[in-house]
Formats: C-alpha cells, structure tokens, sequence
C-alpha cells in the first residue's frame, strides 16, 4: 500500500520504486545509468537520507532509505526524476512520460522486512537474467554490502544490525534464492 505525504517523517524507512512505460528502457547505455546515479548523489546531500539498498535495472529502480530530516525523501527522486527525463528524452529524441504511473513506496515497519527487502533488492540482476554473480552487475550498492567497493550510496548500518558482516549477509542472499520465485513472498514486498 502506499503511503501518505503525512507519513514521510524523520526516521522512518521507504521502499521506493518506479517502472517505465510500456517496459521502455530506462536506461540504455552505461552513461544513463552513471546520469541518474549522479543528479541522485547530488540530491541526496540536500535531503539527508540513508541509503541502505539500491538497484538499477534496465526497466526500473528500487531504493531502501530512511529519512533523516524533515525533508520528505520522495522529492529527491521527483527532482532526479524530472532532470533524468529531460535528459533522456532529449539524448533519444523522444518527447512525453518516460515513467509508468506515480513515484511507488512502502513504509518499512518491521525488522522482518528490513531484511527481506536488502536481499529482493540486491537480487534483481541475477532474477532477471542480467547476471550470473550479483557482483557482476555494477548498478547497485550490492559490491558495498560485500566490501568490494566504497561507495557513497552505502549507509552500513543495517549490514551491521541484521547480517554483522559481508560474508554473512552473502550466505544470507544465497538461501534467499531459494524464496524468490515464491509468489506469495514477493506480494508481500509490495503489500
């Protein structure tokens, strides 16, 4: 379900996602994607979030984030949303929506999900077939979860609570393999 403007307060955690129209590429070469990661690390320093868990697809995005000022964290990506499609609509000579419908979220609530969510997140390139290893596939935070990169969209917090390490939360995302193609545990994510 999705929440209310009223509910974007100082400390509490969002899945947030969106969708291209009609399965439109989102992102078609590795420029696109280092464009929208870019305006959002820029943003991010105006909003003050924590970034826990992010992913880029071709066709879509996820971010987990908390945050943690009085700013609410859904106009970080109305402002990079705006800025990715003028810039991708003019790089293709394409005019009009580039997104499905509204900006998608979910308040996170429960410590259940916190980490079901890190691991559906991180998952994606591998579910979708881009990847056989989830190291390979660059447009995530998943290289920082497992200490083979340092980036600035990492916040390590939950790693540390949930998994203590980067090796366990790997063994971790291993057995989530197993729950993945489970219908019922997906709809959960987005309930």
């Amino acid at each position: 379900m999705r929440c209310k403007k009223e509910e974007f307060l100082k400390g509490e955690y969002f899945h947030i996602y969106n969708r291209s129209i009609d399965n439109t590429l989102l992102f078609i070469l590795d420029d696109d994607y280092l464009y929208f990661l870019d305006k959002f690390k820029s943003k991010i320093k105006i909003y003050q979030a924590s970034v826990f868990a992010y992913c880029l697809m071709p066709n879509h995005f996820h971010f987990f984030i908390r945050q943690n000022d009085d700013k609410p964290v859904y106009q970080i990506f109305n402002d990079v949303n705006n800025s990715y499609v003028k810039h991708y609509n003019n790089k293709y000579s394409r005019k009009g929506h580039l997104y499905k419908g509204q900006l998608q979220h979910k308040r996170i609530k429960n410590d259940e999900y916190i980490v079901s969510l890190c691991q559906y997140i991180h998952y994606n390139p591998k579910k979708a077939g881009l990847v056989n290893e989830l190291s390979d596939w660059k447009y995530s935070n998943y290289l920082d979860w497992i200490g083979k990169r340092n980036g600035i969209l990492f916040d390590d917090e939950l790693l540390k609570i949930y998994f203590e390490n980067a090796e366990i939360y790997k063994q971790q995302i291993r057995c989530y393999e197993d729950y993945i193609n489970d219908k019922e545990f997906v709809e959960l994510l987005f309930d």
